[in-house]
């Protein structure tokens, strides 16, 4: 790969992607490849199947290799909420006279912080808000001088099961993996800072799992995962109508909620062959499978109690809203919140079902070129 391009892969709950790219100029992005593979996807912390899951991984591989026409050496891997713990903590250190703030204070900071998590890996920290001794609160306290720093940090882990999986299937690769934490990188890459430097809410909307976080600067505040998404309201639709599962999500892709029509029964056409649809009963039952996902929302919602999120937009993406018209306007109605749609500023590129891809590539990118800054710091610059 060229110097400046960063592999990604994206781990959803019903599919995977390879991307290869790089940024450029006015946060654009060149992208090289981009290969997806549908898997079986996960539930309750595991995968449904392993060997499927390596075998779509490494069918993607190999297709982004090929294009690229050279090996992958470094591999940043986005890891789904079902696969990530959050936890925030209040840290304060002081020093022994009034210094200037800089990378290396910082970096004290978040190690002050830093503990292990029993069946889980580090992945990285966050900051939500910095306080200076002289009680001055900031989102970048760099450059600024304080005899002590405190912050409200975020510490995202991996499970060890996850790391596992992973390793395994790249085993024979001598590919180096890092991992990122995904709904923080879509978070932090589709909600601007000057939003997020108050309470910020986004629910990734996923095929079988959804998450939502409580967002504060560049860090969150909490973060959970549901088994909710398309995916169920599909199966809904399934069983409702005795339709395959393809067909019910063909049907689903082709509903509005809110389009008025004489019309009760429809006929349904899916690869050839056609169904009598009622058109009451299949909005009814659109709007329950949206109903589980909100009441979940809700749950997070009411344990943020107390936080200053009553009258904040629910910002979301993710492929689990495509093609569900009205389903927007329903969750804003069932949560008595506006709803907002976020997705990549990028041309040809601008679909929820991009926003993990874009996000993972962008966090990768600034990842890798600290460390690239960092290693001719230390190294010297030139040669």
């Amino acid at each position: 790969m060229g110097r400046g391009s960063v592999a990604v892969l994206d781990v959803r709950s019903s599919e995977l992607t390879v991307i290869v790219g790089e940024k450029g100029v006015n946060n654009t992005f060149l992208f090289k490849t981009m290969r997806t593979e549908p898997y079986d996807g996960y539930q309750n912390g595991a995968f449904f199947d392993v060997a499927n899951l390596k075998e779509s991984v490494l069918r993607a591989l190999a297709a982004a290799e090929q294009v690229c026409g050279e090996r992958i050496k470094k591999l940043y891997i986005g890891v789904p909420g079902e696969f990530t713990k959050v936890i925030p903590r209040e840290q304060e250190i002081g020093f022994p006279k009034k210094r200037k703030i800089g990378q290396k204070e910082l970096d004290m900071l978040f190690e002050s912080g830093r503990e292990d998590v029993e069946n889980h890996s580090f992945m990285r920290a966050a900051s939500m808000i910095y306080v200076t001794a002289d009680n001055r609160r900031v989102v970048d306290p760099a450059g600024l001088s304080s005899t002590g720093l405190s912050g409200v940090l975020s510490y995202f882990y991996c499970t060890n099961y996850f790391v596992k999986t992973m390793e395994d299937i790249f085993s024979g690769t001598k590919i180096v993996l890092e991992y990122l934490p995904a709904q923080l990188a879509m978070a932090s890459y589709l909600i601007p800072p000057e939003t997020r430097d108050e309470y910020a809410l986004f629910l990734d909307v996923g095929f079988l799992s959804s998450s939502i976080l409580v967002m504060l600067g560049g860090g969150a505040l909490l973060q959970k995962t549901f088994w909710a998404g398309r995916g169920q309201i599909a199966f809904r639709l399934m069983q409702k109508f005795s339709l395959p599962y393809d067909a019910a999500l063909a049907l689903l892709a082709s509903s509005n909620l809110y389009v008025r029509s004489d019309v009760k029964m429809r006929e349904f056409m899916h690869a050839g062959i056609s169904y009598e649809i009622d058109m009451d009963v299949m909005t009814e039952e659109i709007k329950a499978g949206l109903d589980e996902l909100c009441e979940s929302v809700g749950e997070v919602l009411e344990d943020c109690a107390g936080k200053e999120i009553e009258n904040k937009p629910l910002y979301y993406s993710g492929e689990g809203m495509d093609g569900i018209r009205g389903g927007a306007e329903h969750i804003s109605k069932r949560l008595s919140r506006v709803c907002e749609l976020l997705v990549p500023d990028l041309a040809y590129y601008n679909k929820p079902a991009m926003s993990s891809r874009v996000a993972l590539l962008d966090m990768a990118y600034e990842e890798n070129r600290k460390l690239g800054l960092l290693y001719r710091l230390l190294n010297g610059f030139g040669g």
